[in-house]
């Protein structure tokens, strides 16, 4: 009884916290959010915060025409923000604040994991490895060792050396890549990813990074034009995962999730429960992977 009192209290507290905000207090590169994918309180980092990408997806939420706060990563500011958000949130900080306050204790003080995910694509940086040292420096100082680190990543960025190094240092520090994958075919990218980078090099890069360590597959499913994902594409998608899987790679398991705020593409809305379920049970079938949706 206390074991499934307690997944509901989770469960109940995910959807009470919605806001995924990148904004916090007065600090330019860390923040914390309740994320049902880490299973928790997870702390952002935000390698990002001048908004650049080198995707442009339909269903973004960052508005890149307010410019960002700074150009450049302040390692040493981020390792200060770090180090303050960590403490503030075990010494119970975050459970006396609006944002957070009708979330269990336990919930506001255990950090699941410190995840790479901002306003724009972490790999990116040129000295990525250095934000990653400086992450795992932070963790090991304030005794997080069951503690994630976690790249999310559009992947296109994973074959440069600065990431290479930064995963290397991830792989000693409990580390996780969780790589995109909206679609199955360049056509259906192209429309969704809205990039100049080539579906084969987002690919390549998902099975390269895979090879060396196993990898979460996460992937945005949603309406567009208030259609969902054709079945040839889904098909496809499933097609693309398989091979992966052939070639070598290690998927843990793969995030099916769709829309959860406002999208700048009007056509670009979100997918019922019940139709991504349905989407996850074919891509199940197909690959016999583990799928875990989010809605």
């Amino acid at each position: 009884m206390r074991v499934a009192e307690s997944t509901i209290e989770i469960k109940n507290s995910f959807a009470a916290v919605q806001d995924h905000t990148r904004v916090y207090k007065d600090f330019t590169f860390v923040y914390p959010v309740i994320s049902r994918r880490s299973g928790g309180l997870s702390i952002g980092i935000n390698l990002n915060p001048d908004k650049v990408c080198n995707f442009d997806c339909i269903y973004c939420e960052v508005d890149r025409r307010v410019p960002g706060k700074v150009t450049n990563v302040d390692l040493n500011q981020m390792r200060d923000e770090l180090t303050a958000l960590i403490r503030f949130a075990r010494d119970g900080g975050l459970a006396m604040e609006e944002k957070f306050d009708e979330l269990p204790p336990f919930i506001s003080r255990n950090i699941k994991d410190i995840a790479f995910s901002g306003d724009g694509e972490p790999t990116m940086l040129h000295n990525f490895d250095e934000c990653a040292r400086v992450v795992a420096d932070v963790k090991r100082a304030e005794g997080l060792e069951k503690t994630k680190i976690v790249l999310i990543t559009d992947a296109a960025g994973l074959d440069t050396g600065a990431v290479r190094r930064g995963l290397e240092i991830m792989d000693s520090n409990n580390g996780e890549v969780w790589g995109k994958l909206d679609a199955g075919t360049e056509g259906y990218y192209k429309l969704i990813n809205r990039t100049t980078v080539r579906f084969d090099r987002v690919l390549r890069n998902l099975l390269e990074t895979a090879r060396a360590r196993p990898i979460v597959i996460q992937s945005l499913f949603l309406k567009v034009d208030d259609q969902v994902m054709p079945a040839d594409e889904l098909e496809a998608y499933s097609d693309r995962l398989e091979e992966i899987v052939r070639a070598g790679g290690q998927i843990r398991e793969v995030h099916l999730y769709t829309v959860a705020r406002p999208t700048p593409v009007a056509a670009a809305t979100r997918m019922s429960r019940e139709e991504l379920e349905a989407a996850a049970s074919v891509v199940r079938k197909n690959t016999g992977l583990k799928v875990l949706t989010f809605d």
